[in-house]
């Protein structure tokens, strides 16, 4: 699968970052308000083991009475005593293993997840989304450059996905929104959705996905937003898989 090889070029430029930083940076606050660099990796380390455990079966559950969030940061909570270079092998360790199991998984049988089951296609996309929202959080208070790449046009597929299923949660009913982005190259133009639709998004795909990713609030962006359901569209924006 392509977003299988997409997904491990994004891990691959956020592991040389990695392997660049100090004991200092490592223990540095990231944008992730709470976390450290390092419970940063820890986190995504423990996303990579459980996608290796949804390929072989396991279910993974959200609990009761607790949000994804709050979950996710209760098991950083748990493991962070461990050192910078043990949750960077270990990272490393899990990608690898998350790879693996992605790429040999049928592609048409949906892996269990937290909130619902997802082909591996979709996973792997998730995946890829939370690597670069969190190499964001990694690589801006340090200072580091971390471009926007042709990658982004997974997130902004993801994003758009999820519109329908969102906008109908707050409005009752359907509704299709039309996106054109503007490639981080600056001659592609990606589009996503029905020409026909009465609301529109446009605007540069980087600010998109960070709205999506909530890196971004909608009215920093800079998006233009059209129609009786563009603004709403862009409040709701979302990476979550739906």
């Amino acid at each position: 699968m392509a977003i299988v090889e997409d997904l491990e070029a994004e891990q691959d430029r956020l592991e040389a970052i990695l392997a660049g930083l100090d004991e200092a940076q490592w223990a540095a606050p990231s944008a992730a308000a709470g976390w450290t660099v390092s419970d940063v990796v820890l986190h995504l380390a423990q996303g990579e083991e459980a996608v290796t455990a949804s390929a072989a079966g396991v279910r993974l559950r959200s609990g009761p009475g607790a949000s994804v969030d709050e979950i996710m940061n209760e098991l950083v909570q748990a493991e962070r005593a461990a050192t910078a270079a043990g949750i960077f092998r270990r990272w490393r360790e899990g990608r690898a293993a998350a790879l693996a199991a992605l790429r040999a998984a049928d592609p048409q049988q949906p892996l269990p997840w937290v909130e619902a089951p997802l082909k591996p296609a979709t996973l792997a996309t998730t995946r890829l989304a939370e690597h670069w929202a969190h190499g964001l959080d990694i690589t801006r208070p340090l200072g580091i450059d971390f471009p926007d790449t042709g990658r982004l046009r997974h997130v902004a597929w993801l994003a758009h996905r999820t519109l329908p299923y969102a906008l109908a949660l707050g409005r009752g009913q359907r509704c299709d929104v039309f996106c054109e982005l503007d490639a981080p190259d600056g001659t592609d133009r990606w589009r996503f959705g029905p020409a026909g639709a009465d609301s529109s998004i446009a605007g540069p795909a980087g600010a998109f996905c960070r709205v999506a990713a909530q890196r971004l609030a909608p009215e920093e962006s800079g998006l233009r937003v059209q129609g009786p359901h563009g603004a709403a569209a862009l409040r709701v924006l979302r990476t979550y898989a739906a």
